[in-house]
Protein backbone atom coordinates (compact mmCIF):
# COMPACT_ATOMS: atom_id res chain seq x y z
CA UNK A 1 0.00 0.00 0.00
CA UNK A 2 1.33 3.44 -0.92
CA UNK A 3 2.07 5.90 1.85
CA UNK A 4 -0.89 8.07 2.82
CA UNK A 5 -0.66 11.80 2.07
CA UNK A 6 -2.52 12.65 5.28
CA UNK A 7 -2.78 10.94 8.70
CA UNK A 8 -5.84 8.84 9.59
CA UNK A 9 -7.62 9.19 12.95
CA UNK A 10 -10.54 7.33 14.52
CA UNK A 11 -13.16 9.71 15.97
CA UNK A 12 -14.82 6.95 18.02
CA UNK A 13 -11.71 6.97 20.25
CA UNK A 14 -12.65 10.51 21.28
CA UNK A 15 -16.44 10.11 21.41
CA UNK A 16 -16.61 6.70 23.15
CA UNK A 17 -13.05 6.01 24.27
CA UNK A 18 -11.26 5.79 27.61
CA UNK A 19 -9.51 8.94 28.95
CA UNK A 20 -6.23 7.55 27.53
CA UNK A 21 -7.79 6.99 24.08
CA UNK A 22 -9.33 10.46 24.13
CA UNK A 23 -5.98 12.03 25.00
CA UNK A 24 -4.30 10.05 22.22
CA UNK A 25 -6.90 11.26 19.70
CA UNK A 26 -6.47 14.90 20.80
CA UNK A 27 -2.69 14.61 20.34
CA UNK A 28 -3.04 12.96 16.90
CA UNK A 29 -5.56 15.51 15.64
CA UNK A 30 -3.61 18.45 17.05
CA UNK A 31 -0.39 17.30 15.42
CA UNK A 32 -2.10 16.68 12.06
CA UNK A 33 -3.72 20.14 12.05
CA UNK A 34 -0.45 21.82 13.11
CA UNK A 35 1.85 19.95 10.70
CA UNK A 36 -0.33 19.35 7.62
CA UNK A 37 -3.72 21.01 8.13
CA UNK A 38 -5.47 17.89 6.77
CA UNK A 39 -6.55 14.60 8.32
CA UNK A 40 -8.68 11.59 7.34
CA UNK A 41 -11.34 10.53 9.86
CA UNK A 42 -13.01 7.13 10.20
CA UNK A 43 -15.86 6.10 12.53
CA UNK A 44 -17.17 9.64 12.23
CA UNK A 45 -20.82 8.76 12.80
CA UNK A 46 -22.11 10.05 9.45
CA UNK A 47 -24.28 7.35 7.88
CA UNK A 48 -23.02 5.90 4.61
CA UNK A 49 -26.63 5.39 3.51
CA UNK A 50 -27.37 9.08 4.03
CA UNK A 51 -24.25 10.09 2.08
CA UNK A 52 -25.13 7.72 -0.79
CA UNK A 53 -28.74 8.92 -0.89
CA UNK A 54 -27.67 12.56 -1.00
CA UNK A 55 -25.16 11.79 -3.78
CA UNK A 56 -27.97 10.23 -5.82
CA UNK A 57 -30.30 13.18 -5.21
CA UNK A 58 -27.49 15.61 -6.12
CA UNK A 59 -26.86 13.77 -9.38
CA UNK A 60 -30.57 13.99 -10.17
CA UNK A 61 -30.57 17.74 -9.51
CA UNK A 62 -27.49 18.50 -11.63
CA UNK A 63 -28.92 16.39 -14.47
CA UNK A 64 -31.92 18.76 -14.73
CA UNK A 65 -32.04 21.11 -17.74
CA UNK A 66 -30.07 24.35 -17.32
CA UNK A 67 -33.24 26.46 -17.43
CA UNK A 68 -34.78 24.46 -14.56
CA UNK A 69 -31.65 24.70 -12.40
CA UNK A 70 -31.48 28.46 -12.95
CA UNK A 71 -34.92 28.81 -11.34
CA UNK A 72 -33.10 28.01 -8.10
CA UNK A 73 -30.37 30.63 -8.53
CA UNK A 74 -31.44 33.37 -6.14
CA UNK A 75 -30.11 36.83 -7.00
CA UNK A 76 -28.62 38.75 -4.07
CA UNK A 77 -27.80 35.75 -1.87
CA UNK A 78 -24.14 35.60 -2.96
CA UNK A 79 -24.57 31.87 -3.61
CA UNK A 80 -25.25 31.21 0.06
CA UNK A 81 -28.48 29.28 -0.65
CA UNK A 82 -29.72 27.46 -3.73
CA UNK A 83 -27.97 27.08 -7.07
CA UNK A 84 -24.88 28.81 -8.44
CA UNK A 85 -24.42 28.27 -12.17
CA UNK A 86 -21.27 27.18 -13.96
CA UNK A 87 -18.41 29.68 -14.10
CA UNK A 88 -19.46 32.10 -11.31
CA UNK A 89 -16.84 31.38 -8.64
CA UNK A 90 -13.06 31.75 -8.88
CA UNK A 91 -10.16 31.39 -6.44
CA UNK A 92 -9.21 34.73 -4.88
CA UNK A 93 -5.92 35.07 -6.82
CA UNK A 94 -7.45 33.86 -10.10
CA UNK A 95 -9.45 35.76 -12.71
CA UNK A 96 -10.63 32.58 -14.43
CA UNK A 97 -13.75 30.87 -13.10
CA UNK A 98 -13.56 27.32 -11.75
CA UNK A 99 -15.10 24.56 -13.88
CA UNK A 100 -18.03 23.84 -11.58
CA UNK A 101 -21.63 24.52 -10.63
CA UNK A 102 -22.95 24.03 -7.11
CA UNK A 103 -25.89 24.08 -4.72
CA UNK A 104 -25.77 25.31 -1.12
CA UNK A 105 -27.84 24.55 1.95
CA UNK A 106 -27.56 26.42 5.24
CA UNK A 107 -28.59 26.31 8.86
CA UNK A 108 -32.13 25.38 9.85
CA UNK A 109 -32.73 27.13 13.19
CA UNK A 110 -35.40 25.25 15.15
CA UNK A 111 -34.98 26.44 18.76
CA UNK A 112 -36.22 30.03 18.50
CA UNK A 113 -32.68 31.49 18.39
CA UNK A 114 -32.95 35.09 17.09
CA UNK A 115 -30.05 34.38 14.70
CA UNK A 116 -32.70 32.75 12.47
CA UNK A 117 -33.54 36.23 11.16
CA UNK A 118 -30.00 36.56 9.77
CA UNK A 119 -30.15 33.40 7.63
CA UNK A 120 -31.94 33.06 4.29
CA UNK A 121 -34.37 30.13 4.01
CA UNK A 122 -33.16 26.98 2.32
CA UNK A 123 -34.31 26.56 -1.27
CA UNK A 124 -36.42 23.46 -2.01
CA UNK A 125 -36.28 21.85 -5.47
CA UNK A 126 -39.73 20.81 -6.68
CA UNK A 127 -38.31 18.46 -9.34
CA UNK A 128 -36.15 16.51 -6.83
CA UNK A 129 -38.02 16.91 -3.52
CA UNK A 130 -35.74 14.58 -1.54
CA UNK A 131 -32.63 16.62 -2.48
CA UNK A 132 -33.03 19.42 0.07
CA UNK A 133 -34.50 17.19 2.80
CA UNK A 134 -31.62 14.69 2.59
CA UNK A 135 -29.19 17.62 2.49
CA UNK A 136 -30.60 19.03 5.73
CA UNK A 137 -30.20 15.62 7.42
CA UNK A 138 -26.62 15.31 6.16
CA UNK A 139 -25.92 18.89 7.32
CA UNK A 140 -26.94 17.93 10.89
CA UNK A 141 -24.81 14.78 10.81
CA UNK A 142 -21.74 16.72 9.62
CA UNK A 143 -22.40 19.42 12.20
CA UNK A 144 -22.38 16.80 14.96
CA UNK A 145 -19.11 15.19 13.79
CA UNK A 146 -17.54 18.62 13.31
CA UNK A 147 -18.49 19.68 16.84
CA UNK A 148 -16.68 16.64 18.25
CA UNK A 149 -13.55 17.45 16.24
CA UNK A 150 -13.62 21.04 17.48
CA UNK A 151 -13.99 19.79 21.07
CA UNK A 152 -10.79 17.80 20.61
CA UNK A 153 -9.04 20.84 19.12
CA UNK A 154 -10.24 23.04 22.00
CA UNK A 155 -8.67 20.56 24.44
CA UNK A 156 -5.46 20.56 22.39
CA UNK A 157 -5.36 24.39 22.57
CA UNK A 158 -6.07 24.35 26.36
CA UNK A 159 -9.28 26.32 25.85
CA UNK A 160 -11.60 23.89 27.63
CA UNK A 161 -13.59 21.29 25.71
CA UNK A 162 -16.70 23.44 25.15
CA UNK A 163 -14.92 26.56 23.84
CA UNK A 164 -16.40 26.29 20.33
CA UNK A 165 -19.82 24.88 21.31
CA UNK A 166 -21.66 28.18 21.84
CA UNK A 167 -19.96 29.75 18.79
CA UNK A 168 -21.02 26.99 16.40
CA UNK A 169 -24.52 26.38 17.83
CA UNK A 170 -26.80 27.55 14.99
CA UNK A 171 -23.63 28.63 13.19
CA UNK A 172 -23.47 29.84 9.61
CA UNK A 173 -22.24 26.50 8.19
CA UNK A 174 -22.81 25.54 4.56
CA UNK A 175 -23.36 22.16 2.90
CA UNK A 176 -22.33 22.41 -0.73
CA UNK A 177 -22.98 19.88 -3.48
CA UNK A 178 -20.45 20.60 -6.24
CA UNK A 179 -20.80 19.25 -9.76
CA UNK A 180 -17.83 19.40 -12.11
CA UNK A 181 -19.35 18.61 -15.53
CA UNK A 182 -17.49 16.57 -18.15
CA UNK A 183 -14.76 18.63 -19.84
CA UNK A 184 -15.69 19.01 -23.50
CA UNK A 185 -12.82 21.17 -24.80
CA UNK A 186 -9.32 22.26 -23.79
CA UNK A 187 -9.88 24.60 -20.78
CA UNK A 188 -8.47 28.14 -21.18
CA UNK A 189 -6.46 27.82 -17.97
CA UNK A 190 -8.91 27.04 -15.23
CA UNK A 191 -8.94 23.71 -13.55
CA UNK A 192 -11.92 22.16 -11.81
CA UNK A 193 -11.10 24.17 -8.68
CA UNK A 194 -8.04 26.43 -8.66
CA UNK A 195 -5.75 26.40 -5.62
CA UNK A 196 -7.35 28.00 -2.56
CA UNK A 197 -7.75 27.83 1.19
CA UNK A 198 -11.15 27.47 2.85
CA UNK A 199 -12.68 30.42 4.72
CA UNK A 200 -14.32 28.61 7.66
CA UNK A 201 -13.17 26.87 10.89
CA UNK A 202 -12.94 23.33 9.47
CA UNK A 203 -14.20 21.60 6.32
CA UNK A 204 -15.56 18.03 6.26
CA UNK A 205 -15.47 16.37 2.84
CA UNK A 206 -16.93 12.98 1.98
CA UNK A 207 -15.16 10.98 -0.72
CA UNK A 208 -15.75 12.55 -4.11
CA UNK A 209 -17.06 10.49 -7.01
CA UNK A 210 -13.70 10.91 -8.78
CA UNK A 211 -10.13 11.77 -7.77
CA UNK A 212 -8.41 15.10 -8.29
CA UNK A 213 -8.09 16.59 -4.79
CA UNK A 214 -4.52 17.67 -4.05
CA UNK A 215 -2.82 19.55 -1.22
CA UNK A 216 0.35 21.64 -1.32
CA UNK A 217 2.82 20.20 1.18
CA UNK A 218 5.67 21.89 3.09
CA UNK A 219 8.06 21.16 0.23
CA UNK A 220 5.76 23.02 -2.19
CA UNK A 221 4.78 19.76 -3.91
CA UNK A 222 1.23 18.86 -4.90
CA UNK A 223 0.19 15.59 -3.26
CA UNK A 224 -2.90 13.52 -4.18
CA UNK A 225 -5.43 12.91 -1.41
CA UNK A 226 -7.23 9.62 -2.01
CA UNK A 227 -9.73 8.95 0.79
CA UNK A 228 -10.44 5.31 1.59
CA UNK A 229 -13.95 3.87 1.81
CA UNK A 230 -16.05 5.55 4.57
CA UNK A 231 -13.38 8.14 5.32
CA UNK A 232 -14.10 11.85 5.69
CA UNK A 233 -11.29 14.28 4.87
CA UNK A 234 -11.07 17.22 7.30
CA UNK A 235 -9.05 20.36 6.77
CA UNK A 236 -8.36 23.51 8.76
CA UNK A 237 -9.93 26.70 7.39
CA UNK A 238 -8.59 30.24 7.52
CA UNK A 239 -10.75 31.20 10.53
CA UNK A 240 -9.11 28.54 12.70
CA UNK A 241 -5.66 29.42 11.34
CA UNK A 242 -6.33 33.06 12.15
CA UNK A 243 -7.67 32.33 15.65
CA UNK A 244 -4.50 30.31 16.42
CA UNK A 245 -2.11 32.89 14.89
CA UNK A 246 -1.01 30.35 12.21
CA UNK A 247 -0.35 27.54 14.73
CA UNK A 248 -2.98 25.40 12.99
CA UNK A 249 -2.46 25.33 9.23
CA UNK A 250 -5.03 26.21 6.58
CA UNK A 251 -3.38 24.32 3.75
CA UNK A 252 -3.65 25.28 0.08
CA UNK A 253 -5.52 22.68 -1.98
CA UNK A 254 -7.11 22.33 -5.41
CA UNK A 255 -9.07 19.95 -7.65
CA UNK A 256 -7.18 19.15 -10.83
CA UNK A 257 -8.66 18.06 -14.13
CA UNK A 258 -8.56 14.32 -14.78
CA UNK A 259 -6.39 12.75 -17.48
CA UNK A 260 -7.80 13.42 -20.95
CA UNK A 261 -9.22 9.89 -21.25
CA UNK A 262 -11.45 10.65 -18.24
CA UNK A 263 -12.66 14.07 -19.42
CA UNK A 264 -16.08 12.58 -20.18
CA UNK A 265 -16.60 11.71 -16.49
CA UNK A 266 -18.30 14.29 -14.28
CA UNK A 267 -17.18 14.71 -10.65
CA UNK A 268 -19.45 15.24 -7.68
CA UNK A 269 -18.15 16.37 -4.32
CA UNK A 270 -19.92 17.21 -1.05
CA UNK A 271 -17.99 19.50 1.33
CA UNK A 272 -19.43 20.81 4.61
CA UNK A 273 -17.96 24.18 5.56
CA UNK A 274 -18.28 24.51 9.33
CA UNK A 275 -18.74 28.17 10.26
CA UNK A 276 -19.42 29.79 13.61
CA UNK A 277 -22.02 32.46 14.21
CA UNK A 278 -21.12 35.81 12.68
CA UNK A 279 -20.31 37.46 16.02
CA UNK A 280 -17.55 34.98 16.96
CA UNK A 281 -14.40 36.90 17.80
CA UNK A 282 -11.45 35.67 15.70
CA UNK A 283 -8.87 37.74 17.59
CA UNK A 284 -5.69 35.63 17.87
CA UNK A 285 -5.57 33.57 21.07
CA UNK A 286 -3.01 35.09 23.47
CA UNK A 287 -1.46 31.65 24.08
CA UNK A 288 -0.59 31.41 20.36
CA UNK A 289 1.31 34.73 20.30
CA UNK A 290 4.91 35.00 21.53
CA UNK A 291 8.31 36.38 20.44
CA UNK A 292 8.86 33.57 17.95
CA UNK A 293 5.27 33.94 16.65
CA UNK A 294 4.38 37.64 16.66
CA UNK A 295 0.75 38.68 16.17
CA UNK A 296 -0.08 38.07 12.49
CA UNK A 297 -3.67 39.36 12.24
CA UNK A 298 -5.83 42.28 13.29
CA UNK A 299 -8.95 41.51 15.35
CA UNK A 300 -12.03 40.68 13.24
CA UNK A 301 -15.33 38.85 13.70
CA UNK A 302 -16.24 35.73 11.73
CA UNK A 303 -19.01 37.65 9.94
CA UNK A 304 -16.72 40.49 8.82
CA UNK A 305 -14.12 38.01 7.63
CA UNK A 306 -16.63 35.94 5.66
CA UNK A 307 -17.94 39.07 3.96
CA UNK A 308 -14.43 40.12 2.92
CA UNK A 309 -13.66 36.69 1.46
CA UNK A 310 -16.95 36.28 -0.46
CA UNK A 311 -16.08 39.50 -2.30
CA UNK A 312 -12.57 38.19 -3.10
CA UNK A 313 -13.91 35.01 -4.71
CA UNK A 314 -16.54 36.78 -6.80
CA UNK A 315 -19.71 35.61 -5.05
CA UNK A 316 -20.42 39.02 -3.52
CA UNK A 317 -20.20 42.28 -5.40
Amino acid sequence: MSKRAIPLVDLSKFVKGTPAQRAEFVAELGEAFHEIGFVGVINHGVSKQLIDDFYSASKAFFALPEAVKRKYEIVGLAGQRGYTSFGKEHAKQSKVADLKEFYQLGQEVTDGDPVKADYPENVHVAEVPEFTNLGIQLYKAFEKAGAELLRAIAIHLDLGEDYFDKNIHNGNSILRAIHYPPISQEPASAIRAEQHEDINLITLLVGASAGGLQLLNKDEEWVNIMPEENEIVINVGDMLQRLTNNYLKSTTHRVVNPPREEWHLPRLSIPFFLHPKAEMDLTCLPACVDEAHPLAYEPITAGEYLDERLREIGLKK
